[in-house]
């Protein structure tokens, strides 16, 4: 995206596409499907209709971003690749370009910790705790052992827990049994459990390289200290946070809505028009005229276990596919079914 950017506080171009993911106001729905892997978006964006023509932009930064419609609702897939700072970007992005409520989930991959829950299961966390690295810790001394993490000195911090949407949370949980396969009726799915979220796929895991990371006994400790903890990635906490503190209440000035609007964030201000969708995808159909817009963010996540750290096993390909078929059809139903308020006489879709 070449260009003059016009605002350093929040980058825009003056046709008022965002820094990061090159997306503009009309280019991505109320309901979005967020995951870590640009073939996994491609994989699922082959579920959404035909007609009209999904909308397909990848951004410099290396975000994919697909707009479409499922069954006729307007529907977002934007894989992010990974980690906190992506999952940052996409949420305030995409928040800019949105009008209205937002429904988020996250579909990605994640380590097992629950004995219950073998390799090939699905987990749909609840909640989330974050686990950091102590910045201001000397990881340059010798390791006391395991006792030191537990301490006020540990060389990681646990986050208190940070819930999803209870509401998306309990649609997306049905729309997985309505659409469970067949051949994947005895897969585990527990939607009961605690998610921990990691600043690092390495130290922060308790995984062991040739960095003096101090985290022998870390999976152990996060374990004991955090009931219900069940799986171990590193994106959804930061993903729920930003949902649970965004103000949910109606934003009487918005006004009425009509075929072109200000974006008023920031001084980049320019005017779009709505009325040119994406190859015709209606990405607004629905917002209610003359009735302030309700702009809360709805998030929950479906995690597919990859790999159980406590035995060490690692999925197989074919079961990805299965898997990833299954929960990627999972999500759009969950996002089709759910209702996002956008005033008092409309809804979103």
């Amino acid at each position: 995206m070449k260009g003059l950017f016009n605002d350093a506080n929040f980058p825009r171009t003056a046709e008022g596409r965002v820094y990061h993911l090159g997306l503009r106001q009309g280019e991505v729905a109320n309901r979005i499907l967020t995951v870590g892997d640009p073939a996994r978006a491609r994989r699922v964006a082959e579920l959404l209709d035909t007609t009209p023509t999904p909308f397909v932009l990848q951004s410099e930064r290396g975000f994919l971003t697909i707009t479409g419609t499922y069954n006729g609702t307007p529907v977002t897939i934007i894989a992010i690749g990974m980690g906190i700072a992506n999952m940052d970007f996409f949420v305030r992005e995409c928040r800019e370009c949105v009008l209205g409520d937002m429904a988020i989930i996250r579909l990605g991959s994640c380590g097992g910790l629950a004995h219950d829950l073998p390799v090939g299961s699905f987990a749909l966390p609840r909640s989330c705790v974050s686990v950091t690295r102590n910045y201001d810790y000397d990881f340059t001394a010798s390791y006391p052992g395991p006792e030191v993490l537990g301490s006020a000195n540990s060389p990681y911090r646990i986050s208190k827990p940070v819930d999803g949407d209870s509401t998306l949370h309990q649609v997306l949980e049905k729309a997985v049994e309505d659409t469970r396969p067949e051949s994947l009726k005895n897969v585990v799915v527990r939607g009961d459990v605690v998610n921990a979220a990691a600043d690092s796929f390495y130290s922060s895991q308790g995984r062991i390289t040739s960095f003096p990371d101090h985290n022998a006994g870390l999976i152990s400790h996060l374990v004991a200290k955090v009931p219900d903890v069940a799986t171990l990635e590193m994106e959804t906490h930061h993903l729920f946070h930003l949902a649970s503190v965004y103000p949910r209440e109606t934003d009487d000035d918005v006004g009425s809505l009509s075929s072109s609007t200000v974006l008023t964030r920031g001084a980049g201000s320019v005017e779009v028009d709505l009325s040119a969708h994406t190859n015709g995808v209606n990405v607004t159909a629905g917002i209610a005229e003359g009735h302030g817009v309700s702009k809360g963010i709805y998030a929950t996540a479906i995690q597919m276990i990859f790999a159980q750290r406590r035995s060490q096993a690692f999925i197989t390909p074919e079961d990805v596919v299965t898997r990833e078929n299954w929960a990627g059809k999972a999500c759009l139903e969950a996002l089709q079914r759910f209702e996002l308020q956008v005033g008092s006489s409309g809804f979103v879709g």
